[in-house]
């Protein structure tokens, strides 16, 4: 079946943006008669045929936020998304959630398809995939045709629109300072998401550390990797190679993988080795011991992310700056650190 003319199509053929096409069929008189010809024809030609809110992308608001996950299993944005559809919920407005799955051509599907005018704007955090071969055109082609975005977590500085982030240097300098002081020497780093903005910076902030309390860095003892599959190969005799008296895990999947490889060793937690992870799912408050953990505050990350956007939409100055808000992060000491 051939599938229904849009309005970024009319568009994309006729060399103008989504909102002069919306306003040319709309008989704006922004639009010049000649533009309105052209694209109302074109619009016939093409059998293209207006929906109840695809057409008014400049006129009336949808009152409705497109959100994309990356990854559903990963407790952290479940939080997040809590946080954006309780601000959204107060504020009037709906939610459509989209899955990525970490892919580039889904994360662009899902854009194209909400940024018809199903939506007013987007609350998200960028793929894996499109992180790592830094593609971000779909991102500022979206902005250019006048819906915002907001990005959480994991972003990226060539993209110019609202954010909302945690301090991850800071974060990790903080978690890899209370291994120190708790006695900890020999840290090792573990990191499943190299790949990844938020994973550099965290691995920034741990090297800084132990750099400021004067312990040398040993990258033999840093394991990173850009998938679950590679960690887990690299880290599989982890233990049996290095005597380490510390992990910092930078990820979920590192965080948990640390504690099953330290109870599999028979080694005592924490008094032969101490672990942080960089999560704060159930799951490390009910494993036993339980994990010490850098808590991002993922509601509070959702709500402000939220508060940004409806901000913007409903902020009528024609030069509203752009905004990145920065969310405090909490170390939340369990049984697998030593106390203070």
């Amino acid at each position: 079946m051939k599938s229904k003319a849009t309005l970024k199509q009319i568009a994309k053929e006729l060399g103008v943006s989504v909102s002069t096409v919306s306003k040319a069929l709309n008989d704006s008189p922004e639009i010049s008669e000649p533009t309105k010809i052209r694209v109302k024809e074109y619009a016939k030609l093409k059998k293209y045929k207006p929906n109840s809110i695809g057409l008014n992308l400049k006129n009336r608001s949808t009152k409705t936020i497109g959100v994309i996950i990356p990854n559903i299993l990963n407790s952290f944005f479940a939080k997040v998304f809590k946080g954006i559809e309780k601000v959204a919920d107060e504020k009037g407005y709906k939610v459509i959630t989209c899955i990525s799955n970490e892919s580039l051509e889904k994360e662009i599907g899902v854009m194209e398809m909400l940024s018809n005018g199903t939506i007013d704007g987007f609350i998200l955090s960028i793929s894996q995939e499109a992180q790592k071969l830094q593609q971000f055109d779909h991102f500022k082609s979206i902005i250019s045709e006048g819906t915002p975005i907001v990005f959480f977590d994991r972003i990226t500085d060539e993209v110019n629109c609202d954010k909302v982030v945690v301090d991850d240097v800071d974060s990790a300098i903080n978690a890899t300072q209370h291994l120190v002081k708790t006695g900890c020497k020999k840290i090792a780093l573990f990191s499943a998401i190299n790949n990844l903005s938020v994973g550099k910076l965290r691995v920034e902030g741990y090297k800084k550390a132990l750099e400021g309390a004067g312990i040398k860095i040993d990258e033999k003892i840093i394991i990173l990797s850009e998938t679950e599959e590679d960690f887990d190969i690299k880290t599989n005799d982890f233990l049996d190679k290095n005597k380490v008296d510390a992990i910092f895990a930078v990820d979920e999947h590192a965080s948990v993988m640390a504690m099953k490889m330290a109870v599999k060793k028979g080694l005592k937690i924490p008094e032969e080795i101490s672990i942080i992870g960089f999560a704060d799912g159930v799951w490390s408050r009910r494993m036993t011991p339980s994990l010490s953990t850098v808590s991002q505050h993922g509601p509070e990350i959702g709500a402000e992310a939220t508060k940004l956007l409806i901000e913007r939409l409903e902020n009528k100055e024609e030069n509203y700056g752009y905004k990145t808000s920065v969310i405090k992060t909490e170390l939340r000491q369990r049984d697998s650190t030593k106390k203070l």
